[in-house]
């Protein structure tokens, strides 16, 4: 008995997918491991998987939609007298596309790189054609449109020898101000990752209702850790406050 065309198609259209699949991961593996061979960076080696990847995606539909019979020459031409609608309609595709290009090519920032932007802080574990992943020092996982990057502004940690922990506090009117502010020198200074250059410092901000407004400054060499440093230090100075309050 004769095999029905359309099964012969559909066995034809998955073998293709599926050899597709197969041949991306075997790349990918081949890229890594050629990438780490020859100290690649991880930025590159990334670009260059996606490249693949997308080229081997757009192979596999072409070969997929001869096997039924779609012409592919029509196709294009159908494409494009609907290109303005598909234009308007993929706009922000395209922006982010053409923003991921320029991050590549001005090295703005690669993989590994510890960036902040909106209030937002973490480390670049992917950087893709249309989105930056970064993850938080809290291990959450952050997915920023590459547009995003050109139109707004960002600070990359990473490029500076020192990052500041700065924490505001409120020092109460009923402690000495000076023994107070001498007490937090010495609390900061014996913090085992607080810089001795340059030295950690109080600034004096203003005077509220409840008590004085300052501000503590220590510096780090360690970008990542800014946020956990921060706490360690707001729980120093608060026993110390509590400590101060009672005597």
């Amino acid at each position: 008995m004769a095999t029905d065309p359309v099964y012969l198609d559909l066995i034809k259209i998955a073998i293709i997918f599926i050899a597709g699949f197969i041949i991306i991961k075997w790349t990918s593996y081949i890229i890594k491991r050629t990438g780490t061979r020859f100290n690649l960076e991880t930025t590159l080696i990334q670009v260059i998987n996606e490249i693949i990847k997308y080229s081997i995606i757009v192979i596999a539909l072409t070969l997929a939609l001869n096997e039924i019979g779609v012409n592919i020459n029509s196709l294009i031409i159908s494409f494009g007298i609907v290109g303005i609608a598909v234009g308007f309609a993929a706009r922000d595709t395209l922006s982010n596309l053409i923003a991921g290009l320029f991050i590549l090519a001005d090295k703005s920032f690669k993989v590994g790189d510890i960036i902040e932007m909106a209030g937002k802080s973490g480390k670049v574990i992917k950087l893709g054609f249309r989105v930056t992943t970064i993850k938080t020092d809290d291990n959450k996982i952050i997915t920023i449109p590459n547009s995003i990057f050109s139109s707004g502004v960002y600070v990359n940690s990473t490029y500076q020898e020192t990052r500041r922990v700065g924490l505001d506090i409120n020092i109460p009117y009923e402690l000495e101000l000076e023994d107070t502010v001498n007490s937090l020198m010495r609390v900061t200074s014996e913090c085992k990752w607080a810089l001795p250059e340059p030295k950690p410092n109080v600034l004096i901000k203003e005077m509220t209702d409840t008590g004085i407004k300052a501000t503590i400054n220590v510096w780090i060499n360690d970008p990542w850790k800014v946020a956990t440093y921060r706490s360690q230090l707001a729980l120093k100075v608060k026993e110390l406050l509590v400590v101060e309050k009672a005597s």
